[in-house]
Formats: structure tokens, sequence, C-alpha cells
């Protein structure tokens, strides 16, 4: 490698010296695409939580993090003569020229909506043209995804043939509902004699709440990580109070803890303790 070499270039030799059966690196040697998997899926979500804090020099690091992973997965391809990253590249670049012909061809839209129909056209024709036979409007949603996300992609497809409620006020009827339903799972007696319902009721409840998020256009994984994010917050904040009044919170009882939680709360919004 020299000054002159791209440095995607440069990424993919370093990768493919990491995984040289001859001096590369024992752990990258040892890996398949079932053991990079997870580590691919968490730098994704390490991307979206740079974004969440608007943090961009940690989004170009995880974005390179990203990137390493895609570049993983292709060598190992290619070791196998599958393919290799530049098959990647050629391949997603004709999916998007294909999946944007109002762009790079001659096609019109009336708006985004028109045009995200014609985007899920476009899709089930490749599918169709790959051999797939399932005709459903739930074709092709992965069984991978994290489940909020499969949740909310398979009401989106089932909402485009029109089985869908109007409007937020049916939803939150419907989750009121499911709240009731598992209310009545709990009064039935102990959480061990009783698991697989509640599992089962439970799930209906997240279920309508991603719907409910759906119909506000709220991303489901970006709201969960703000309540994650805004509960670690206050909580590191009552453990600090309480340290402060040399009362330790684990020593505490219910009531006092939430009445340290009350305090970090007023003290985030900015009211006086």
């Amino acid at each position: 490698m020299d000054d002159a070499t791209r440095p995607i270039d440069r990424l993919l030799e370093i990768m493919a010296r990491l995984r040289d059966p001859q001096g590369g690196c024992p752990w990258d040697r040892e890996q398949d695409f079932s053991t990079i998997a997870p580590y691919t899926i968490e730098e994704a979500y390490e991307v979206a939580d740079a974004i969440d804090r608007n943090d961009l020099d940690a989004l170009k690091d995880e974005l390179g993090d990203l990137l390493l992973q895609v570049v993983f997965h292709a060598q190992m391809a290619s070791e196998q003569g599958a393919f290799a990253f530049d098959d990647v590249a050629v391949a997603i670049g004709d999916k998007m020229v294909r999946r944007h012909p109002h762009v790079f061809g001659d096609a019109s839209f009336a708006d985004a909506d028109e045009q995200t129909l014609n985007w899920e056209a476009i899709k089930r024709a490749e599918r169709v043209a790959a051999g797939e036979e399932d005709r459903s409007a739930l074709a092709g949603i992965s069984r991978g995804l994290p489940e909020w996300q499969r949740a909310v992609k398979l009401q989106s497809r089932a909402a485009r043939t029109g089985f869908d409620w109007p409007g937020p006020g049916p939803v939150i009827a419907k989750l009121h509902e499911e709240i009731e339903e598992v209310r009545a799972e709990f009064d039935r007696g102990a959480v061990e004699d009783n698991r697989a319902r509640l599992e089962d009721e439970i799930g209906d409840l997240l279920f309508v709440a991603a719907n409910l998020a759906r119909h506000a256009k709220v991303d489901v994984g970006a709201a969960l990580r703000r309540a994650n994010l805004k509960f670690e917050r206050r909580f590191r904040a009552m453990e600090q109070l309480a340290q402060d009044d040399g009362t330790p919170l684990p020593t505490l009882a219910l009531d006092q803890q939430e009445a340290y939680w009350d305090r970090a709360k007023r003290l985030e919004r900015g009211g006086r303790d």
C-alpha cells in the first residue's frame, strides 16, 4: 500500500491481510458470517446512537466501523468464490438506479406516496424475477429484523391493502383494550403459572403500541432509545442525589427512592429542588 491508494482499496487490503491464512490475525481468520453478524447489528445501532446524540465525530467513526463489517463479509464471500466487495457495490448501485426511475429514467410520480407504491411494486417484481413464489403483501419482510421493526413493516404492508385503522383514535382504544387483557392475565394468579398467556397478551400490547407509533409517524426504535436515555439520565441523577445525602440508593425503601426520582425530574426540568 502507498499514499496513492484509495482509502477503500486500502481498507480492502487490510481486511485481506487480516484474513490471510499465513500471517493474518488468528481471531479474524476464525470468524465466519454467523459469528460476525452480531457485530454488524451492533455497529448499526452504534451509528443510530451517534445520530441520536448529534455527535458527528462519533458518527464518522461508527460509520467506519459499520463499513468494516461490510468489508469483512465481502472478504469472506470472496474467499469462497461467491462475490467480492465490488460486486456488492455494483449490485446496490444497480438497485438504486432501478428503483428510482423518476430520477434515472422517464417516470414521474405525483407525490412521495405514489413513488413509495412504485418502489414496492419494483421490489415485488424483483422477488418474482428471483424465483420467489410467495405472493403475499407481506412477502419479503425479513425475519432477521428487530421484532419492533418487523411489527411496523408488517403493519405498513397490510395498510397498503386497506387493512388499517383510519387514525390514532381506534388504535388508542385498542391499546386500552389490550392493557385490560394484560391486567386480567395478571389477576389470574402467579406469573410463573401463566407465563405463556402473559407473553401472548403483552405481545399484543406491544404490537398495538408499535401501530400507534406508526400512525404518529414516530420511529419506534428512536422513541424507545429516547425513553431509555431519559431513564438512564434520571436514574443516574437520583443515585447521585442519594449519595450526596449520604444514603446509598439500595438502602432506601421504594417510596424514598421515588422521592429521589421526583427530585431528579424536577432538577432536569430546571426546577428548584
